[in-house]
């Protein structure tokens, strides 16, 4: 039964991202800590971000840009924004909560 739980869950695979989307490859060296993780993050936010004001201004050039695509473009650039946003408030928070504790 766990084996069969364990083939199941490594079938997963996760969905295919557009290469407009897709997130920064992660480095594999061994000094990609957290400050290495917040580039990251940063740098494919920005992409996102620069990726649908890219394709509203082709739109509004009128180019042949599907409308449908332009919408999901900046939808996703301001979900990952807001992600973004939330994990740097859980972080400072946490900070925040650390150095009122008294020891």
């Amino acid at each position: 039964m766990t084996t069969e739980i364990a083939m199941a869950v490594t079938a997963i695979q996760p969905p295919s991202l557009e290469p407009s989307t897709a997130a920064v490859a992660v480095s594999t060296n061994a000094d990609a800590g957290f400050a290495g993780l917040v580039t990251q993050g940063l740098s494919s936010v920005d992409t996102q971000l620069k990726a649908g004001q890219s394709d509203l201004q082709r739109l509004a050039a009128g180019e042949s840009v599907g409308l449908h695509q332009v919408m999901i473009d900046l939808e996703q650039g301001r979900m990952s924004f807001e992600l973004l946003m939330q994990v740097r408030n859980r972080v400072l928070q946490a900070y925040q909560d650390l150095m009122h504790m008294q020891v």
